[in-house]
Parts: C-alpha cells; structure tokens; sequence
C-alpha cells in the first residue's frame, strides 16, 4: 500500500515537472524525425520511459535536459529502422519541362511532412521548425543531427551530449561543426522569409487566395519571386524559377475559374501561411486536394509545397468534404 502511495505521489511529481515541456519535446522529436506522426509515436515513448524512470532520476541534469536526452535516443532507435524522409528538390534536379506531367516518386519514398505550429510561438522557435529547415536537417547523419538539435536548439551541455549520445566531449564538437557547415549550405536564410504579421503579407495572401480560386496567372505572377519553387509530394516532380512554376500551374493546375476553393488554416503548419484547397466533385461539393504551406520574403512567395495528400486535412481540424461549393468573390 505504502509502495503504491509512493508510486502515484512520483507519477504527480513527474507530470507536474514533465507536462509542461511536452510540446518542446515534440518540437524536438519533430525536427529529428521529420514526421508529425512519427513524432508524436516518439514523445509517448519518451513519457513512458520517463514516467518509469523518473524514480531513479538523480538530478544531476535538470528534467528538461533529461527529457531531451531520452526523446533523442528514443528518435535515433527510430531512425535506425525506417527510411529517410525528403522533399523532392532532395531527389533530383528541378523539372526543365513544365509542359509534362508530374511524375510520382518511387514505392518506399518517405516525405517530410507538416505540423500544426500555433504562430504565437516565439520567433526563433518558428524558424526552427520551418519546413525548409526541417528538410535541410534531414540531410545530416542521425547523430549529427542529434548533435546540432541538443547543443544549438536545446542547449544542452556538450558533457551532458557525450553521456546522452555514448560520445567523447571531442567527438561531439566535431560532429556540432560538420553538422553546423552542412546546415549553412542545406538551411534558408530567415532574412528572407517574413514574419505571418509583417505589413503587406496578409495583402499578399490574399491575392495567393484569390489567383488559385479565379485561376488567375496574372495575379499570381506579381506574387511570386523569381526564384519560387514549387514543391508536390508525393510527386518526385519540382519546378525552380517563376516562368517554369507558371507555366506548370497554367497548363496542368489553374485551367479555369471555379475549380478550386482555398481556406486559410489555423493553427498553420510550421508556423509558414497555409491553406487547405479543395477541389470541385461531379456532385457540387469541394473534396479535400492538398494543403499548401508557402514562405513569404521580402520579393514576394519563394517557396509553396502542395502536399497532395488529403489524409493531413484532419491533423489541422480541416473538414474532408465542403458542403457546396461558394460563389467566388465579386
């Protein structure tokens, strides 16, 4: 009896001190795994294990670091038993020929996916979790990535990086500059992106909107940076440059007005402005089609990624199925 009392009193101590941190550990999890799901699947492991091991914690690092040292090892025994995850400018060159279709990627590839981020999220915590960013970390060696999220994003210790990792102090400070100089080339520049309340963004947004759902190519050519790329998963198919990312949508996406309806969705994915499109069905109703996360800079939208992949609209509390189709706008 006394043993079960102590039992429940430690599990109240450690969700009392552990609760809080969840979504930090998520974020973490997330940036190593690149996959909400995956993610998530790591943080209920790292809980467990925590929960189970929280009576033999000695305190020698604080519950936050601890935290992360057991997500982290949780996350590598992931990585170690499935395949890396992209977007598809990491398979190959941009497609010179807007006028073909867009090719699927093999059986077996794995994708980074979005993850719903509340924009109040400070702002150095929303350019860790940028999608471009994420992808650009998934280019580093599991350990090195483990590495650069504990020693620049967590700020854990190097000492405290070696014991969690089965690493010398020296190997970790080599892997933090391999993995820093591979980031620097792979990582976008915040400067950049805008902030989601930056003047003229919302503006621009807008016009994002209104171009899909009037299939509007002039409006969306004043939007666009010259050097937008546009990115579809699961498509292999990508397009770098605003005449090529044009010239797709006009021939295979925006043929006509009406066709589609395009939401904003709150919370967004990555802390990025997104949208949910749907797609006119033969009964008059709009069907989920993808959810579309863009970076906005200075010189208009550089980055859109369609996800054509109507099973996330349910992540990000997005209806499947519109009931009818709306007037378009006067």
């Amino acid at each position: 009896m006394v043993g079960d009392v102590g039992a429940m009193a430690g599990a109240a101590v450690f969700a009392q001190v552990a609760g809080p941190l969840r979504r930090e550990i998520l974020a973490h999890c997330y940036r190593m795994l690149g996959s909400a799901a995956d993610a998530e699947d790591a943080v209920q492991e790292t809980y467990l294990r925590g929960w189970q091991g929280f009576g033999r914690f000695e305190g020698r690092s604080s519950v936050r670091t601890w935290l992360h040292q057991i997500a982290t090892n949780v996350c590598l025994r992931q990585l170690e038993q499935r395949a890396r995850r992209f977007l598809p400018a990491a398979l190959g060159d941009p497609e010179p020929d807007w006028h073909r279709p867009a090719r699927p990627a093999g059986d077996g590839t794995a994708w980074v996916g979005p993850i719903p981020v509340d924009p109040a999220e400070e702002a150095a915590a929303r350019q860790g979790i940028r999608l471009a960013f994420i992808a650009a970390l998934q280019h580093l060696p599991a350990r090195q990535r483990a590495v650069l999220l504990l020693r620049d994003v967590a700020q854990v210790p190097a000492g405290e990086v070696a014991a969690a990792l089965g690493m010398t102090t020296i190997a970790v400070n080599s892997a933090l500059l391999r993995a820093r100089e591979r980031i620097s080339r792979e990582a976008p520049d915040a400067a950049e992106m805008r902030e989601p309340d930056s003047p003229g963004l919302t503006a621009q947004l807008s016009r994002y909107v209104e171009a899909f759902e009037r299939a509007d190519i002039g409006a969306l050519t004043r939007i666009l940076h010259e050097d937008v790329t546009l990115e579809m998963p699961p498509h292999a198919t990508w397009f770098a440059g605003r005449d090529r990312v044009l010239g797709f949508l006009t021939v295979r996406v925006l043929r006509e007005p009406g066709l589609f309806a395009v939401r904003p969705v709150f919370p967004p994915a990555n802390g990025q402005p997104t949208f949910a499109m749907y797609a006119r069905e033969p009964d008059g109703r709009l069907g989920a089609h993808a959810l579309h996360v863009v970076d906005a800079g200075p010189g208009g939208i550089r980055r859109i990624h369609i996800f054509l992949q109507p099973e996330l609209f349910p992540i990000f509390g997005q209806p499947v199925i519109l009931a009818a189709a709306p007037d378009l706008p006067g």
